[in-house]
């Protein structure tokens, strides 16, 4: 058999896919040098390419002779760190019919072997022992798809075969040998191409990811982590791809975009943005022109600069224009009535171009003497609407002093006024009250009464107008006098009070009495009735007075005694308990058990704001300031003076106007229920408003507003006991709250009011609308065709709507985390659905940082599945009451865990598989996603990290807390074995 001629080379490559050639037969031009075995067998010549270039060749065709066992083994080739190698192979076959006689040995196959070794196998290895024992791993058994005839010689190319094969994984030395086995065949190696495959260095989604080679297995993933280009930011994290076994990328994961101040550009580039132009945020998008009147003068902008006098308002984005301020108000208006000013004016010529103008009116008093001796009016001024932020072109201002001179400055101000070094252009105009008569008194008293005389007081009127002169009180009597204001007497008195005398026993009068200015009277006060004593009442008042003058002196005695024992009791008493029991919040029912009525079961609504809340004349509210916004209106701080007391301050609650009569309905439900309770821990109702507008509830004032924001602001500044006597005044609260049968469902901090004695009220008892009507506060979920507080509430309460003093006492485990954490968010960032899921799994918060264990546990024990395992409230206070009078046991045992506690960790000593682990974990069904992922025991599962998770699709954040916290726990089992456990 002739050595068959070298025909032309097919081109081969792989798509998507970078390769690195170690060997390739086709580019050499000396002798190949490899080692053939026997003598006889593969013989090397030389031929030509479809170039005719000169290539080197194998052959071999000794058919004719029985048990062929020839060998060719390569130089040693270097396999570059690579783990797996591809070899192509170009040979031709003659076809066995072809050739007469050897129908039964001749063969059209070849063995492809490879051997890993560190360095070149000698050439002086030929025996027959060496080459049926060599290391040798075999690759594969290599057939022609298509072999050649001696008719093939008529002109026609032959067929050339191409096989390609790879073996792996490579690990035992830096190179390895080829060998090929011919066991008699005739056949021609006409090339050999070694190399292996890599995925070539890419751009992707902004990150840039080298060279990497592919793993030891056709199906090996390689990952590769990927750097953001050149002005890019991390946008997800980690970036990485997979570079899997035939060199092509895939699975991306995270990505990079450019930075503000640069623009994507063909997607592997962020360029600057050029001068002009500005890109305020990271992301895809591209840079914009400058808005109106601002420039940018560099490149890279991230915002472009306003030009001198134009300015940004804190709300305004940056691709927003600038705008200037507004010029003075103009042409004002005024009308003096006495005591009262009505101002007006018109609109500035410049707005600033700007929506948002609003004005400000400034009030000072000025001496009439000297004009320049000016200082700001008193807070008894009253400006309707207001006196800042007016969005009208109008004010009232009444309470002003009389004949006094006053001067009002207009400011016009919009969203950039507080950005001008330059104060507000206003407007200014002087005026001068006119004389006015005192005010109406508000109120008379009667001090004591005879049978002949009586004894009255009252207040001076709330504007005396001026120096009050004297008073002058008018009375009749009602009975004798049909035409009261012709048979009435006069009596004068230069202080607020007067005796009344020469009156008939056991009659009723009508008193009014009126001020004098210099300005003259004021309108005379409205009617009161008063009465005289008959003459028996008078006597027997009179001995009563006196027997109780004599049993003073015999009492007087006794109640020395008793005080003195009562004091020596109470010493001993106090020697016994705490410092701090004496701060302790007592609350006695005083016999006989209060229920709560829901308000909503009178047929007529405002029949229970009558019965349980107390109507105030709106002359003794005095409103101040808007401190917030309610559900139906805005809450103001204020001012209370009730007849005859002192004046307090006051939370305001108020009913917007254009409400429905349901509306009101709701708004003053909340009263009905407030004024049913009365508590130290409980909001105190002062009264409602409901005859005139705008209708009112009003409230108790307390100082340090909502205590979720009040401990955010003052963040680790209490000692531990300090926060645990705020809780117990919560707990006392809910215990009052309990005991009257009522549920609150939405205890919360937010809902929890702190005066300024750090004493802490429940309120905000108004939930029942929020299960009615639709809201867009994200705190409350749907749920069953209700709004819920997810993160507040019980799993029961979520579920089936069940409501108890247990699923407060739920809530209230939760506002302790909140205390203890200074007014962290529940739950972090977890979204609601994510918190219902993770409390179905048994999952509970963590011990906010440094909270005592007793504390936490407090918290884990009002967390309870079975409501009915819960404490009660009346158990809670006793509990916090122990600890206040122990301090020591709250330094006992400080908690600094993080990740949510699982209180039914596995016991791990009991798993044996990856199946089990998962079904004590409550999470069977990531089992299938587990082993599917290569996870199959329980040490590859210690090895799992964050990514793995993600990667696997666990991608609930209390999911993957849970297990990694296991897995944790798993790692320290094992390194707690011996070794022969651990093996």
């Amino acid at each position: 058999h002739a050595a068959p001629s070298f025909h032309l080379l097919l081109p081969f490559c792989f798509s998507f896919c970078l390769t690195e050639t170690v060997m390739d037969t086709r580019t050499a031009t000396a002798e190949l040098g490899w080692i053939s075995f026997p003598a006889n067998g593969w013989e090397e010549v030389s031929g030509y390419d479809e170039n005719l270039n000169t290539i080197r060749t194998y052959q071999v065709c000794n058919v004719f002779e029985p048990s062929q066992n020839n060998w060719l083994l390569t130089t040693y080739i270097d396999r570059r760190a690579a783990q797996r190698i591809y070899v192509e192979i170009r040979f031709t076959v003659r076809d066995c019919a072809s050739i007469p006689s050897v129908l039964g040995s001749c063969k059209e196959t070849f063995n492809l072997y490879y051997l890993e070794t560190d360095r070149t196998v000698s050439e002086g290895i030929k025996g027959v022992e060496y080459w049926a024992n060599a290391p040798f791993l075999k690759v594969d058994t290599i057939a022609a798809d298509e072999s050649f005839s001696q008719v093939d010689f008529g002109g026609r190319l032959m067929k050339v075969n191409t096989e390609v094969r790879s073996f792996g994984p490579l690990s035992k030395g830096r190179g390895f040998h080829l060998a090929f086995q011919d066991l008699g065949a005739c056949m021609s190696l006409l090339a050999v191409r070694v190399f292996y495959k890599k995925c070539p260095s890419v751009v992707q989604n902004f990150a840039f990811f080298p060279e990497t080679l592919t793993g030891a297995e056709s199906t090996s993933l390689v990952i590769a982590r990927g750097n953001c280009i050149p002005n890019a930011e991390e946008v997800d994290v980690p970036i990485k791809l997979y570079c899997n076994g035939d060199g092509e990328w895939m699975v991306p994961i995270g990505s990079c975009s450019c930075k503000a101040g640069y623009e994507p550009d063909n997607g592997n580039v962020c360029r600057a943005c050029p001068q002009g132009t500005f890109k305020s945020s990271q992301g895809a998008g591209l840079c914009q022109q400058c808005p109106l009147n601002s420039r940018s003068t560099i490149e890279a902008a991230t915002l472009c600069g306003c030009r001198n006098g134009y300015y940004r308002g804190d709300m305004d984005k940056p691709e927003d224009v600038c705008t200037s301020v507004p010029s003075a108000p103009r042409n004002v208006v005024s009308v003096v009535n006495q005591t009262s000013v009505s101002l007006e004016w018109h609109s500035p010529r410049d707005t600033g171009h700007r929506d948002d103008l609003s004005y400000n009116v400034l009030c000072r008093r000025c001496h009439s003497s000297e004009r320049r001796a000016c200082q700001p009016c008193d807070d008894s001024v009253v400006f309707v609407p207001g006196k800042r932020g007016l969005k009208e072109t109008g004010v009232e201002i009444s309470k002003l002093r009389a004949h006094t001179s006053y001067t009002f400055e207009i400011q016009a101000i919009n969203g950039v006024s507080n950005k001008s070094p330059y104060p507000a252009q206003q407007l200014s105009i002087n005026i001068t009250t006119n004389q006015a008569a005192p005010s109406v008194v508000p109120i008379m008293h009667q001090v004591s009464s005879t049978s002949r005389s009586f004894s009255l007081s009252w207040p001076p009127p709330e504007q005396p107008n001026g120096i009050i002169l004297d008073y002058e009180i008018r009375y009749y009597d009602k009975v004798e006098w049909d035409d009261e204001f012709l048979n009435s007497s006069v009596v004068q008195s230069e202080m607020p009070n007067v005796v009344l005398e020469g009156l008939r026993p056991g009659t009723s009068y009508v008193v009014q009495v009126r001020a004098r200015t210099v300005a003259g009277y004021g309108a005379y006060s409205k009617e009161m009735l008063f009465q005289t004593l008959t003459d028996d009442e008078y006597k027997s008042e009179l001995g009563q007075q006196l027997s109780l003058i004599a049993g003073s002196l015999v009492g007087g005695v006794c109640i020395v005694s008793l005080v003195a024992i009562a004091i020596i009791c109470t010493r001993r008493r106090q020697l016994k308990e705490s410092v701090y029991g004496d701060k302790l919040q007592q609350y006695n029912t005083g016999g006989g058990v209060k229920i709560y009525i829901d308000p909503f079961t009178y047929e007529d609504p405002n029949e229970a704001v009558r019965e349980f809340a107390k109507e105030i004349d709106p002359s003794c509210v005095k409103i101040e300031e808007v401190i917030g916004s309610g559900e139906f209106g805005e809450v103001y701080k204020g001012r209370l003076k009730p007849v005859g007391k002192k004046e307090i301050p006051v939370a305001i609650k108020t009913l917007k106007v254009g409400y429905s009569e349901r509306q009101r309905r709701d708004f003053l439900s909340e009263a009905s229920i407030m004024g049913q309770f009365d508590q130290p821990n409980i909001i105190r109702l002062e009264g409602v408003v409901t005859k005139s507008r705008p209708t009112m509830i009003i409230t108790e004032f307390m100082e340090n507003g909502a205590l979720d924001s009040f401990l955010r602001q003052n963040d680790g500044q209490f000692p531990v006991i300090q926060l645990v006597g705020m809780l117990r005044g919560i707990a006392s609260g809910m215990r009052y709250l309990a005991e009257m049968s009522y549920v609150h469902r939405d205890l919360a901090a937010r809902n929890i009011l702190v005066n300024s004695n750090l004493v802490c009220k429940v309120s905000d008892f108004g939930l029942s609308r929020y299960l009615e009507e639709d809201t867009s506060d994200p705190t409350y979920t749907s749920s069953l065709g209700g709004k819920i507080p997810v993160r507040w509430t019980a799993p029961e309460a979520i579920a089936y709507r069940k409501f108890t003093s247990a699923s407060d006492v739920w809530s209230y485990g939760i506002v302790t985390w909140e205390v203890m954490s200074y007014g962290e968010r529940p739950y972090w960032d977890m979204s609601n659905q994510d918190v219902i899921n993770a409390i179905e799994q048994d999952f509970r918060l963590p011990a906010p940082m440094d909270c005592p264990v007793v504390l936490h546990q407090l918290m884990l024990d009002c967390w309870q599945k079975d409501r009915n395992a819960r404490p009660k409230f009346s158990d809670i206070v006793s509990m916090l009451d122990k600890m206040i009078r122990n301090p020591a046991s709250l330094k006992a045992g400080i908690n600094n865990v993080h990740p949510l506690l699982d209180r039914g960790a596995p016991d791990l000593s009991r798993v044996s598989s990856v199946e089990d682990w998962l079904a004590a974990l409550k999470m069977t069904q990531y089992r299938d996603s587990f082993l599917g992922s290569g996870f199959t025991s329980l040490p590859l599962v210690t090895q799992i990290t964050a990514e793995d998770l993600q990667k696997i699709g666990v991608s609930l954040a209390g999911h993957q807390k849970k297990i990694l916290t296991s897995v944790q726990s798993m790692r320290h089992h094992i390194d707690d074995q011996s070794p022969t456990e651990s093996v």
